[in-house]
């Protein structure tokens, strides 16, 4: 079938279409929740083969514009929802003059003509920090999706294109875009009390079965090049760290158009609060601020600091200095040139110095870094590294959404990390020679804090995977 006879045959079965969605409200249904997920509320969205606009206003957008090759399916859509746009036009041919935060293609890729000139076309609605969304069968489904159309338990299409998620990732890569993350998602697309729910809530997101789900998702970004320098605020917690304040800004070398250091003091009882008053008065170039977190933990330390911030981008420096400051430059130029959006130090990949982490932390951080990788969808390897580097604009969304975790972290690199991931944040790791305390002892409890950790991942695992 070419691409004109496809276009007639669409708009021809318009009436068949509404009702099959219908028939297979569950699939949608799961569809909208899971998208309901990736996309925040108010976004401005265009859905390119929008259908009868079910999909989009599902996600409540601030402006929605939706998009359909079927004349008679878009006066569907712009009955059912008026309050949304919808125009007609082919994705091949897109032409509108405005830029959207978030683009949905969603089960479309299987019937576009020509996938590359879709997405060639999608740079000129993106701006730099716009979010493709894209969702299509996974290629695995075809034997069953072909017996559902003979049976009469799915409605007839064209022949498909079955891509698999490297096919997509490679077609983005060619137009511009690069992949974020992607996800599997509905095992079982028909209603069956508890069983769908079982299956598509618990089931589908174990790896084995996962690779058998139904529907594949792919959030990708725009590449875009950056040469701009930026002005930086570095935070440094600080407790019972009197011997290695100093040694902070003496190692830090300057990068960034300005620095500012933020030491935050937390009810020490070794003088370093009073460490941190001589150092400032001592260093009066550096712009160095000094404050007494507002409660106890190192989340609440950083958050603390973060929010008398005035720099373009957040740096946590850990006062132990067993990340040494020398590194945070490879920091900066990630996130400076954009090579991603959330920087994440990892301690796992050199080798260490002989006391730097002992065997237990070291399991625990390749246990998390695993389980990491599997509820962000992004690749992570140290999790608990405590130099973590983002924009302030990207940290004051993620503190403004904290709700949705809820203020349970009392270390903050969680606390980040699901902010991130939820924010579709391109999250890079910047490796670092792990170093020797050299003052004071480790505040970190293996079991007590461990068993926290867990239950953390857990919760997390709740509104991440399992929702």
């Amino acid at each position: 079938m070419d691409k004109q006879t496809s276009q007639l045959y669409f708009d021809s079965i318009s009436s068949d279409r509404v009702k099959w969605k219908k028939r297979n409200r569950t699939y949608h249904k799961l569809l909208e929740k899971y998208y309901s997920f990736i996309v925040p509320k108010n976004a401005n969205i265009l859905e390119i083969g929008c259908g009868t606009g079910d999909l989009l206003a599902s996600l409540k957008p601030s402006r929605g514009v939706g998009i359909d090759f079927s004349s008679k399916i878009i006066e569907i859509a712009k009955s059912n929802y008026p309050n949304l746009e919808f125009i007609v036009q082919d994705a091949e041919e897109l032409n509108l003059n405005e830029k959207f935060d978030y683009i949905i293609l969603s089960d479309l890729v299987g019937t576009l003509w020509d996938i590359q000139l879709v997405f060639d076309n999608l740079q000129s609605v993106c701006h730099e920090r716009t979010r493709i969304i894209i969702s299509y069968y996974n290629y695995l489904w075809e034997p069953l999706m072909k017996f559902g159309e003979f049976i009469g338990l799915k409605q007839k299409q064209p022949l498909q294109n079955w891509l698999s998620s490297k096919d997509i990732a490679g077609i983005l890569g060619i137009s511009g875009f690069e992949t974020i993350r992607s996800d599997k998602k509905i095992l079982f697309p028909k209603y069956v009390p508890v069983f769908s729910w079982l299956f598509n809530n618990y089931i589908a997101n174990l790896p084995f079965f996962k690779s058998l789900s139904l529907s594949n998702f792919v959030v990708a970004r725009p590449i875009v090049e950056k040469e701009k320098e930026f002005s930086v605020s570095i935070v440094v917690p600080a407790r019972n760290e009197r011997g290695n304040i100093e040694n902070a800004i003496l190692t830090t070398p300057m990068f960034g158009s300005e620095q500012e250091f933020i030491f935050v003091e937390g009810h020490s009882s070794d003088n370093t609060y009073e460490e941190m008053l001589r150092v400032q008065e001592k260093y009066p170039e550096k712009n160095i601020k000094v404050m007494r977190q507002t409660g106890k933990g190192k989340g609440n330390a950083v958050r603390d600091g973060f929010d008398i911030a005035t720099g373009d981008i957040l740096f946590i420096l850990d006062a132990d200095l067993t990340t040494p400051p020398q590194d945070m430059p490879k920091f900066y130029e990630a996130l400076r040139t954009n090579k991603g959006e959330f920087v994440n130090g990892c301690r796992l990949v050199y080798p260490m110095e002989k006391e730097a982490m002992r065997f237990l932390n070291l399991i625990a951080n390749k246990f998390f870094g695993i389980s990491f990788s599997f509820l962000l969808g992004q690749r992570l390897k140290d999790t608990l590294c405590g130099t973590k580097v983002l924009f302030k604009n990207d940290y004051e969304i993620i503190k403004n959404n904290r709700d949705y975790f809820g203020d349970f972290d009392p270390f903050g690199d969680f606390d980040l990390l699901f902010g991130a991931a939820k924010l579709n944040l391109k999250i890079v790791e910047v490796n670092v020679r792990y170093k020797d305390r050299q003052y004071g002892s480790t505040q970190i409890s293996r079991f007590k804090h461990g068993l926290l950790l867990i239950r953390m991942t857990i919760f997390a695992s709740r509104k991440l995977k399992f929702f």
